[in-house]
């Protein structure tokens, strides 16, 4: 009767995820992030493909909630985020960036704890463009794999920014402090072939291979001694846990000083009306 029972939970959460919400097991409808879990494996599908999946307030919380869910639904052994459509993520929504300035109840904060603090396996399928939280959540995945159209770009300084994510802190940590310094300066794009290169990723494949692909590695830890597994994860994070609280407080307290400054303000509007921003009179 547990088998059955467990097939039919599974049979269920496959159609929902192919429908959209409301997502099994979470108590609160999900417009913007979709779930699947098939024995063992949570597949966490960010679902704004008209808009790229950009992040708004509602896909911040709901990618929040849903993170301490399967942190704590014993159901799902290892997660697997990805896209919905051509896009990851194309990052934050700059309209709502726009409407509210520096607002200090924006849950992006919270969405970053549950995110730095996810003690099981967190693995990302990135299967087009992944542009500010598309490059930097990938930091914090324990293995990345890229479709071979998929492009990556840290946006913060053309936007008259600053990092987040800690990507101050890991983004060196990972790739070496003068790859940072190029990349973060210049928001120039990365393709897939130099994030593999650079170490963002650990492997290219082609879109339609990409999800199957981590899938079957995502298999292979979901039936392995998950104890062991998540005491491990625990021990890696515990290794630079200080180091990315503090280098998020600083650029969380560096970026509410830049959000509303005349080059961001700049950048914005450059943004939407579809032309390079002009800084040289600020």
């Amino acid at each position: 009767m547990q088998v059955r029972a467990a097939r039919v939970r599974s049979v269920r959460t496959a159609t929902w995820w192919r429908r959209g919400p409301p997502c099994y097991g979470w108590p609160m409808s999900c417009e913007t992030v979709l779930l699947e879990i098939r024995e063992g494996v949570a597949i966490v599908t960010w679902n704004r493909p008209h808009q790229r999946n950009a992040f708004n307030r509602r896909m911040w919380n709901e990618g929040r909630d849903l993170l301490h869910e399967l942190r704590a639904d014993p159901r799902a052994r290892v997660v697997v985020v990805t896209g919905a459509g051509d896009a990851f993520t194309a990052g934050q929504d700059l309209s709502e960036m726009a409407a509210a300035p520096g607002d200090a109840g924006h849950p992006f904060g919270s969405f970053m704890d549950a995110l730095i603090e996810f003690d099981k396996p967190l693995l990302a399928a990135v299967n087009g463009v992944g542009v500010g939280i598309g490059l930097t959540m990938l930091l914090h995945c324990d293995v990345v794999y890229v479709a071979e159209e998929a492009r990556l770009r840290a946006p913060f300084v053309p936007l008259g920014v600053v990092p987040e994510a800690a990507a101050s802190f890991m983004l060196p940590l990972i790739i070496g402090y003068q790859r940072a310094a190029e990349v973060l300066y210049t928001g120039d794009w990365i393709d897939a072939r130099r994030a593999v290169e650079l170490g963002l990723a650990a492997r290219m494949c082609r879109r339609s291979e990409l999800v199957p692909a981590l899938l079957a590695v995502a298999a292979r830890m979901a039936v392995g001694p998950s104890g062991a597994i998540r005491h491990t994860k625990r021990l890696l994070l515990a290794t630079r846990a200080e180091q990315v609280r503090a280098a998020r407080a600083r650029e969380d307290a560096a970026f509410v000083e830049r959000v509303g400054t005349p080059e961001n303000l700049e950048a914005i509007r450059a943004f939407f009306e579809k032309r390079p921003p002009d800084f040289s009179g600020l």
